[in-house]
């Protein structure tokens, strides 16, 4: 098959005509992608077990990923416009598959942060890569069903990512679930070049590298900041890289205002459109993000559900995404998109909201339907604002407007493990405490003295330690009967932090719902 395109379309010539195949490939790419975030889910216990790691080099190996993906989409975005959208595209799947070998081959923390920090290269590089061929690809009559649908692979990988790590995990060990991404990778890739057309900004402008700079300082300080801060504590090293993304963020804006040939017009977030939408993207995911963060937790900890389980059961989620987004489609042209952006965001702010309702008895379905109400949201509501955002820049920055949504998604996922994950946290313990403090433990000394100090203190941490100590103490003679108090005491603890959490986020995304109603103009899409 030879390629029948070689530059954008527009809308005064004839369709590519294999840009549904080509759609295909993109989607693929963007799989991997989102999938490799949420297969750590499922994977993170075995691997916490077998290299030891403690709660900040887990962090690290979250953040080795999530903060170079954050921070060079932009940059990356905007260099795939000036050369080649398809060509970064390739570079990208290339890096990343090279990160997920990596990974697979990995045994200490040192390698499995190398691995997940080239990954998010590779990804900073694909993910806007994607969308913004997928605008230049298809005619604007039909980019909104194009779009639909790169939404609702996002949701789908959403749950593949812990489905296949479940899988693989039930007959291997943690690494091989780095090697998911490799056979996807290299079919993306050959798929790009057989039916993706190759595509560039139409005017060749010289590089903002200083403003690029500074978008990678500001965004990675921030999000380092965010996430350190509020799951460690606002200590020297979090509050000097928020001092940081704050001064680098002023000198972006004052930089781009005066150069001729900008990163990113900063003039265009002040369009209401643009600004309204990637809120609404912004807060979406992160109401998502947590809210997986959560359940998966709950699944795999309290429920006692293993990897492969807890993936199939948040299939629904997945599928309930796919559908809003399908329906999205429909809705948009009829009711506009601020009508169907603010409906789908009180649709997923009802879901979580129900999340705050659970307690210790709660079971799956307590947890389904919430997960298919908040899918259903994300899947009504993404689309028509990712189209929304794309459709107010030019055809010659495609890229800054694809790294612009694709940095929301980041920012807002991490935001909401951060923000929420640390609502979360400190709710849990100090539940918790009042058990530990209470337990009518032996008075013990020595070694064995060490030993229970160290468990209590994996219990207070998080429900995942404290699972895996009462699983100890159930098969030691002189410990097993406080083995059931504390799983107990943990779930109960645990469902008063999902409340706690699920009432904030819920609560934060309705509030949002409203600023994004009051932001967004009206039924006139290109208002």
């Amino acid at each position: 098959m030879t390629l029948l395109a070689t530059r954008p379309v527009t809308d005064d010539r004839t369709p590519y005509r294999w840009r549904w195949a080509a759609l295909g490939v993109l989607c693929l790419a963007l799989l991997i992608v989102v999938m490799a975030n949420t297969a750590l889910i499922v994977a993170a216990p075995d691997m916490t077990r077998d290299l030891a790691l403690t709660s900040s080099q887990l962090q690290w190996v979250i953040d080795g990923y999530t903060v170079p993906y954050a921070a060079l989409m932009l940059l990356f975005g905007v260099v795939g416009d000036r050369y080649s959208r398809r060509g970064a595209l390739l570079a990208g799947l290339l890096v990343f598959g090279a990160g997920a070998v990596l990974g697979s081959l990995a045994d200490t923390t040192t390698a499995v942060v190398t691995a997940r920090i080239v990954m998010g290269i590779g990804a900073a590089v694909i993910m806007p890569a994607t969308l913004s061929l997928l605008v230049a690809t298809f005619p604007r009559a039909e980019r909104s069903r194009a779009i639909a649908a790169w939404a609702a692979t996002a949701g789908l990988a959403i749950a593949f990512g812990p489905l296949l790590a479940g899988w693989i995990l039930e007959s291997r060990s943690w690494n091989a679930t780095f090697l998911i991404n490799v056979p996807i990778a290299a079919v993306a890739a050959v798929g790009a070049l057989m039916l993706v057309p190759p595509s560039k900004a139409a005017v060749a402008r010289r590089i903002d590298w200083i403003g690029g700079a500074l978008s990678v300082l500001a965004i990675g300080a921030l999000v380092y900041s965010i996430i350190n801060g509020f799951h460690f504590g606002w200590s020297a090293g979090p509050i000097a890289a928020a001092a940081v993304a704050a001064l680098a963020t002023a000198a972006f804006v004052l930089w781009e205002l005066r150069h001729p040939a900008p990163l990113l017009d900063v003039r265009r977030l002040t369009d209401r459109t643009i600004g309204g939408a990637t809120l609404a993207v912004l807060l979406l995911f992160l109401a998502a993000f947590a809210a997986i963060y959560f359940v998966a937790q709950q699944f795999q900890f309290v429920l006692g559900y293993g990897p492969l389980e807890t993936g199939v059961r948040l299939l629904p989620l997945a599928a309930a995404v796919s559908l809003g987004a399908l329906a999205s489609g429909r809705i948009s042209p009829r009711f506009g998109v601020r009508g169907t952006v603010v409906t789908g965001m009180l649709f997923a702010a009802a879901g979580v909201l129900l999340m705050a309702r659970v307690d210790a008895d709660a079971g799956y379905l307590a947890f389904a339907v919430p997960l298919v109400l908040l899918g259903l949201g994300i899947g009504l509501a993404e689309p028509p604002a990712t189209d929304a955002i794309m459709d107010r820049f030019p055809e010659d920055d495609l890229g800054a407007a694809g790294g612009l949504n694709d940095t929301a998604i980041e920012l807002g996922g991490s935001l909401g493990i951060a923000i929420l994950g640390s609502v979360l946290a400190s709710t849990y313990q100090s539940t918790v405490a009042g058990f530990l403090d209470a337990a009518p433990l032996p008075t013990l000394t020595g070694d064995l003295a060490a030993q229970a100090d160290y468990a209590m203190e994996v219990s207070r941490e998080s429900v995942g330690g404290a699972t895996l100590v009462a699983q100890e103490m159930a098969t030691n003679p002189f410990a097993s009967s406080y083995a059931e108090p504390l799983r107990e005491a943990a779930s109960t603890a645990f469902a008063d932090a999902i409340g706690h959490a699920s009432l904030v986020g819920g609560l934060a995304l309705a509030i949002g719902a409203v600023v994004v109603a009051v932001i967004l103009p009206g039924r006139r899409k290109e208002a």
